[in-house]
């Protein structure tokens, strides 16, 4: 199916991603609330979504690693299944242990359901001043391979390998999928972020694809830019980039960076998108300090479900909730720690939800 491109957080006009799911039947979406702080901010969600009266049924999964056949820690398989099942999921930070026998439950996810692509919007937020202005960003990153193919071992005691893993599929999937973002969302450039230099042979295959997807999209501007030039770049002055298209382990980097442009973690939205479905999710930390204690920020998780909600073709409610939720943040009072404020999350929340009732 034709992939579904994102819309940007702030924007107003209607795009279409790819899939129809029509405007009035309830849907069902797979909730993972996470750890620490993450079933305080989902429930946060839910109940701004329930005062906007969203047409949408939380099937809520534990994803808490079960012990495999191979004796490594996984997903468990109902969680697997209500993704599959549903096609769209809202996600919480998780927390995965370092060590042996531990695989990253975030990486686990997009490759049990081949979420090529995460896309992430930074764009400034009208009523929370930055170092920055008018920052308008999207990074494009390929989620299922390059450094973060799991593909390690050790050759001698003492000398350990980890394979950097590229592939002509892989690299044009995902380079289509940015220019296809550009053209859909009246963007007008895409760079192609590498270290070619250097890695001749990985990067410089992920570089041809993108120049070959270029050839198909004409009146989109493309550039490739070394990784080091944009984050010098970008720190400068943002607004000389617009879509941004690199291998996973760049746009990890990459991503965070621009987040912080805008005011961070906290305030990104961020969705992954595969070929038969979609997770979104909150980029942050699992912040095990604050869990419990009502501090938690839930902005960015309400904004990848704002993403979700426009994914899922339901735009009045997505703009509806987003308004309440800017409108929120430019009050101080509104505004949890993380923000420089001090309020709770709990009453942030109702904050929100006053200002969708009264719209």
């Amino acid at each position: 199916m034709a992939s579904k491109v994102f819309r940007s957080v702030v924007r107003a006009s209607q795009q279409s991603l790819g899939r129809s799911y029509g405007s009035s039947a309830t849907r069902t979406v797979t909730l993972i609330p996470g750890d620490g702080i993450g079933p305080e901010i989902s429930a946060s969600v839910q109940k701004i979504f329930a005062a906007a009266h969203v047409p949408i049924e939380w099937e809520v999964v534990d994803v808490t690693p079960v012990k495999g056949p191979d004796g490594k820690m996984g997903i468990p398989q109902a969680a697997i299944d209500s993704v599959n099942r549903n096609k769209i999921g809202l996600k919480g930070p998780l927390m995965t242990p370092v060590g042996k026998g531990h695989r990253s439950l975030n990486l686990a996810i997009r490759k049990e359901f081949e979420l090529y692509a995460n896309v992430r919007p930074c764009r400034s937020l009208e009523g929370y001043p930055t170092n920055y202005r008018n920052v308008d960003v999207v990074t494009i990153r390929e989620n299922t391979e390059g450094e973060y193919s799991g593909i390690e071992h050790e050759i001698v005691d003492g000398v350990v390998q980890s394979i950097k893993l590229i592939t002509s599929a892989a690299s044009l999937r995902v380079a289509e999928f940015a220019f296809k973002y550009a053209v859909d969302n009246g963007r007008s450039r895409v760079t192609a972020v590498h270290k070619a230099n250097i890695m001749r042979m990985s990067d410089g295959l992920f570089l041809q694809k993108c120049r070959e997807a270029a050839e198909r999209y004409p009146d989109i501007k493309f550039e490739e830019t070394y990784l080091d030039t944009v984050c010098l770049n970008m720190v400068q002055d943002p607004s000389q980039f617009d879509v941004l298209v690199m291998p996973n382990l760049y746009g990890d980097i990459l991503s965070d960076l621009c987040a912080g442009l805008v005011g961070g973690l906290g305030l990104t939205a961020s969705g992954n998108v595969g070929e038969g479905g979609a997770v979104f999710e909150s980029v942050h930390g699992t912040a095990p300090d604050i869990a419990g204690l009502d501090k938690a920020n839930p902005t960015a998780l309400l904004l990848s479900a704002v993403m979700m909600l426009r994914h899922m073709d339901l735009y009045d409610h997505a703009a509806k909730i987003e308004r309440a939720c800017l409108d929120a943040i430019k009050e101080p009072d509104n505004r949890t720690g993380d923000l420089g404020g001090s309020a709770k999350c709990s009453a942030f929340t109702d904050a929100i939800c006053k200002k969708i009732e009264a719209s």
